[in-house]
């Protein structure tokens, strides 16, 4: 089963970390290699909150979430969607982008580098409302509570992430431009750049949140419709002398189920669409691990339909958002100071890591203490 149902991720994993060495070497593997486990960290409680999803979904919309969905995820919001960024930020159009990622690495360079600063606090600032909005939020199951319980009961002030990302906004954008100053002022009107990219990640934020919000409020609504309509063909089955089944979510419902998934995987991808920027400008690279991390992230929703159990390991989803909180800072920071590639790969990683081992630990214990 778990061969089977990976298999496409581990052919496409071996093509890309090939396809890496040919273009740039073997530092280019290595690259690779953290972005596919960057996306995959990120994009892990994606997969679960999916798997939670489609397993509600008839056989047909399964079908169509896992191919033409596939095709949104992986060639739409990981390859089509960088080089987006980077022909609004450097002004130029897609097909230019492209030409230039592959023809003229050192103009491109030049460029994604001069554009950094707005991608950084566009990126920066829709990273940091993703990890605030989640730290705020009271949740039954806490990975750090010595930290966490006190922010929860912050977090029922109301806007309270909305101000606290305004207030990095305003410091990283007066610190850029007084930096800039002091350096001549060769780059001062990137100040005024920086909080308007800012803003518009924040508006980007909340806008992709209200969305998705939409179709959940849509979800719930034809979901209680469907309880009703299941509960009412269990009485009839019950009256007939046959058993009941239970009802999958088709047509209008399936449909909304559908676009509510695409809001919500495109959200998650854009989170590592924008921390890629953190550890490389290189369009190709960025496609190549974006790509290999998508498939497995996609093929663990597989996986865990199939399974019909969803992972028990409860700090992952903690651990994932800890990782785009120190993307988000890391970002903002790159602004004006650069950070090693492999030191800001290797931050998610080790938070990852570190998630996933307290979650073994508390599953031993619980099977101790039964």
């Amino acid at each position: 089963m778990l061969l089977k149902t990976f298999r496409w991720a581990f052919a496409v994993t071996a093509l890309g970390l090939a396809a890496g060495v040919l273009y740039d070497g073997w530092t280019a593997l290595g690259i690779v290699a953290i972005l596919s486990v960057l996306e995959i960290s990120l994009s892990f409680d994606n997969a679960v909150i999916n798997a939670g999803i489609l397993k509600k979904m008839n056989a047909f919309w399964q079908r169509i979430f896992l191919t033409v969905g596939i095709l949104i995820a992986v060639f739409g919001m990981r390859l089509v969607f960088p080089v987006v960024i980077v022909a609004i930020s450097a002004s130029l159009g897609p097909i230019e982008a492209v030409d230039l990622a592959l023809t003229d690495k050192d103009r491109y360079q030049e460029l994604v580098t001069d554009a950094h600063p707005s991608i950084a606090a566009f990126g920066g600032m829709f990273l940091l409302m993703i990890f605030l909005d989640f730290i705020f939020e009271d949740r039954d199951i806490k990975w750090l509570a010595w930290l966490e319980r006190p922010l929860a009961k912050l977090g029922k002030v109301d806007m309270l992430s909305v101000c606290i990302a305004l207030v990095v906004l305003l410091v990283s954008a007066i610190t850029f431009g007084a930096h800039a100053h002091q350096h001549g002022g060769a780059h001062a009107d990137k100040a005024e750049t920086v909080l308007l990219a800012g803003i518009a990640g924040l508006i980007t934020y909340m806008v992709v949140g209200g969305l998705s919000g939409f179709f959940e409020q849509r979800l719930e609504d034809e979901e209680e419709r469907e309880q009703e309509a299941e509960k009412r063909a269990e009485k009839d089955a019950e009256r007939a002398g046959r058993p009941g089944s239970p009802v999958k979510l088709a047509g209008k419902a399936a449909f909304f189920m559908f676009l509510y998934l695409e809001v919500l995987d495109a959200s998650f991808s854009f989170d590592g669409v924008i921390g890629a920027f953190a550890i490389t400008n290189d369009i190709v690279l960025m496609a190549l691990g974006l790509g290999i991390g998508a498939m497995y992230v996609r093929s663990l929703t597989v996986y865990l339909v199939r399974q019909g159990t969803l992972d028990d390991y409860v700090y992952l989803e903690h651990g994932a958002h800890y990782a785009i909180g120190a993307l988000s800072l890391i970002l903002l920071v790159t602004i004006q100071y650069e950070i090693n590639e492999i030191v800001t790969g290797l931050v998610g990683v080790v938070l990852i890591g570190a998630s996933f081992w307290s979650s073994v630990r508390r599953n031993r214990a619980l099977r101790s203490a039964s």
